[in-house]
């Protein structure tokens, strides 16, 4: 596979005027809906809204951010089941494509391991420990993560990993049941799929083809879904700051500010030295990424979030369709530098110096070690509560600390969020890079501010179509050699 792809059809020139193509850039309706959702979350407050009183303006926001993610979320399972499968397949075209999936594995510990000893390092200068509020209450977590319920975790329930939880209202005694999904069960379920459909071979063509087709049925959905992402961030930033608002930091500040110096680190300086040593432009990758990055820090969430990072990934940074497919939903489930990494880091620390408790250089070093090999804990579960649980419990603190943190949780969760999915396109675009698979005409492509246009699409999938078709006519002649040699060997055996 080349690194760059082949000449694309010319599209027609760009007549929109200066104004129009700043009103209709992604990017800046997105600004333009945090602006808005934080004033009308503060309007709302001084109406008197709160987490406890609610408001029709505060309602309002509520179900328009809560009905966005929900759109999201339906369309991760379809998403990811026929985005594996489908890279599975289109993966047995490519040569190295076992090499492509350990380097994928390698660069998400190794970004792991930086984070996380940055989060270990701004807990010791800073002591967010040791200057918490005096007012801070222990609470028990509500939930808990353990090594072995993650193992549990990787068996399938179901072919699709679906959960269905009931619980019963105390007063009215009704039943209630939400149906959910464990993504890394999704992501099992669809590899053993895709691996078999492999070993089927010829037979199991038409199984193929027909799911390359509902994932680009599903792409375009999503593509309807992401369209109207202003609105959701306009809802979900709006309920946030009604819900939560910004005065829950106060006894918990430099615990805060500890978190977020620590992601402002790995996004803005780490993640630029490593695209500078590979070669590759920052701004273009921010450029690029930023659209899914923004949708990350209002949604809090990366499975929410991941059509958006596997949309960029492909059409902003040049991913090629195969490797992103696979590797953007791993990510989305193991990739976690703001949730796995720098978070449980400073959290451990900031529980040790809340209780006194001096930690020792190993349990420093268990802290990398559950950062680096146990981020896979958090998929499809609570994120960063769980990977902290499991990090208290592995160190023998107590996990009653857990509950110190909670009242400003969903705050840090923005930003937390915002670097995981940082990360999440940043790993596959290196490796592309370093295994030069990386559309570099597409990397460095002027952002016109509508990186989801139709057009783009048909011309990608068209680029793709051209690439496997001749991959196929390769692949075929090779297989007629082969088959031809085996029956002149057959002939002369006889």
């Amino acid at each position: 596979m080349s690194a760059t792809s082949p000449a694309r059809r010319a599209k027609a020139p760009d007549t929109r005027s200066p104004l129009r193509k700043v009103l209709t850039s992604f990017g800046f309706q997105i600004v333009v809906a945090l602006i808005l959702g934080i004033a009308l979350g503060l309007l709302a407050r001084s109406l008197g809204a709160s987490a406890t009183n609610h408001t029709p303006l505060s309602d309002t926001l509520a179900t328009i951010g809560t009905s966005y993610v929900t759109l999201l979320r339906a369309a991760v399972v379809p998403l990811i089941f026929t985005a594996i499968v489908a890279s599975i397949s289109n993966l047995r075209r490519v040569q190295n494509a076992a090499r492509l999936a350990g380097q994928t594995i390698l660069w998400f510990a190794i970004t792991a391991f930086i984070a996380v000893s940055i989060g270990i390092v701004l807990g010791l200068v800073i002591q967010p420990g040791s200057r918490a509020g005096t007012d801070l209450k222990p609470g028990d977590p509500y939930t808990v993560g353990t090594w072995w319920n993650f193992l549990i975790g990787l068996i399938p329930q179901n072919f699709l990993g679906l959960q269905v939880t009931s619980a019963a209202d105390p007063a009215s005694g009704a039943i209630t049941s939400t149906v959910g999904f464990n993504v890394l069960q999704v992501i099992v379920v669809a590899a053993a799929v895709g691996i078999a459909a492999l070993k089927a071979g010829r037979k199991a063509e038409p199984f193929l083809v027909f799911t390359e087709s509902l994932l680009k049925v599903i792409q375009r959905v999503l593509w309807w879904i992401i369209r109207i992402a202003p609105l959701g961030t306009l809802g979900l930033i709006g309920s946030a700051v009604v819900t939560y608002g910004w005065e829950r930091l106060t006894s918990l500040a430099w615990f805060a500010g500890a978190i977020y110096i620590g992601l402002a680190l790995v996004l803005f300086v780490v993640y630029p030295i490593i695209l500078k040593s590979n070669r590759l432009s920052v701004r273009q990758y921010f450029s690029g990424a930023w659209p899914a990055i923004q949708l990350g820090f209002v949604s809090r969430s990366s499975i929410g979030t991941l059509p958006l990072t596997q949309r960029v990934t492909e059409r902003n940074l040049g991913v090629p369709r195969g490797y992103a497919s696979f590797a953007v939903p791993l990510g989305a489930t193991t990739k976690m530098d703001g949730c796995a990494a720098i978070y449980p880091a400073v959290a451990a620390i900031f529980v040790a110096q809340f209780y006194g408790i001096q930690l020792e250089w190993w349990q420093y070093l268990m802290i990398i070690v559950v950062s680096v090999v146990g981020s896979a804990a958090t998929a499809g579960t609570t994120g960063a509560i769980v990977m902290l649980t499991l990090t208290l419990s592995t160190l023998g603190l107590p996990l009653e600390g857990v509950g110190l943190l909670l009242a400003i949780d969903p705050i840090l969760d923005m930003g937390r969020t915002a670097v995981n999915v940082a990360g999440q396109a940043l790993v596959p675009t290196i490796v592309s890079q370093r295994e030069r698979i990386l559309d570099a005409d597409l990397y460095n492509a002027p952002r016109d501010g509508q990186p989801f246009a139709e057009d783009l699409d048909d011309d990608r999938d068209d680029d793709l179509a051209s690439r496997e078709a001749r991959s196929l006519a390769t692949v075929s002649l090779q297989e007629g050699d082969l088959e031809r040699a085996s029956e002149e060997d057959a002939a002369l055996t006889r």
